[in-house]
């Protein structure tokens, strides 16, 4: 690879540790929250099957979409539920939170076997979300001389494989940090789900752009102004994301704190 490649390749990364990152720490939250109403031992083995699925979930997803990410079909699909998922959690955040939060204090903890399953699925839904995202911003990438994957070239492979790994070894040692972070600035976990909002737009971009559909031409879908034009909106919304952050109220950081703690009782977050 040449030092323009390089540099190229190591951008996405970046973006791609940042964004694992705190969807992580998001994530690991949202575990938290669902096992800390077990036992302590109990809450241990619960987030160790949820740790291990979510090894296996997302090494699973990445091999399946590998083999299927040039087809639009597919790509549409993808695109379709980035943009749903980030509308469905700002929409959860912003409009149903104190409605949630309400059901969730008149709702009674489930069972161990019942929070296994719910952590497994929340699993299947994450290794879902930080796959697709990865695979978008990774396929229009130029190709390199590395061999084939699945569908992928070698080069885009490697890095989704390597958001992949991070995102697992955030979710196990480094969430901690991550919540903190998310503490100061809250309104990075906004910026995180219109970041994968705005890539679920790039990858419905590169579907239009498909040569079997060709409703926008290959050439703008893999050019250099619609690349311009999504770094230029991705670095507004992480910038904003930092700079416009209030600061959180006294109730959500307590609840925070609250996590915080079942984390580290259940070995999430690094003792």
């Amino acid at each position: 690879m040449d030092v323009a490649l390089l540099l190229e390749y190591g951008w996405v990364l970046i973006i791609l540790i940042g964004l694992e990152g705190i969807l992580a720490a998001d994530n690991a939250l949202v575990i938290a929250t669902m096992v800390k109403h077990l036992p302590p031992e109990q809450r241990k083995k619960a987030l160790f099957y949820g740790l291990a699925g979510a090894f296996v979930f997302r090494f699973g997803s990445l091999f399946i979409i590998s083999y299927l990410v040039h087809i639009w079909q597919v790509q549409a699909i993808g695109a379709l539920y980035l943009f749903g998922i980030a509308l469905y959690h700002l929409v959860k955040k912003f409009v149903l939170k104190s409605h949630l939060k309400k059901e969730e204090k008149e709702k009674k903890g489930s069972g161990f076997w019942m929070t296994v399953i719910k952590v497994e699925l929340a699993d299947i839904a994450f290794a879902v979300d930080a796959i697709l995202a990865a695979v978008a911003l990774a396929i229009t990438l130029p190709g390199t001389n590395l061999p084939t994957i699945g569908g992928l070239d070698g080069g885009h492979f490697t890095i989704v494989l390597a958001g992949g790994i991070i995102g697992l070894v955030i979710m196990r040692f480094a969430a901690g940090y991550f919540v903190v972070l998310l503490d100061r600035k809250p309104g990075l976990e906004t910026a995180a789900f219109l970041v994968v909002a705005w890539v679920g737009v790039k990858l419905g971009v590169y579907a239009l752009s498909h040569p079997e559909l060709a409703i926008i031409s290959e050439g703008f879908g893999k050019g250099t102004t619609w690349k311009m034009i999504f770094w230029s909106v991705l670095l507004l919304i992480g910038v904003g994301g930092w700079f416009l952050s209030k600061d959180k109220p006294p109730n959500d950081l307590k609840e925070k704190e609250e996590n915080e703690e079942v984390l580290k009782e259940t070995n999430i977050l690094k003792k």
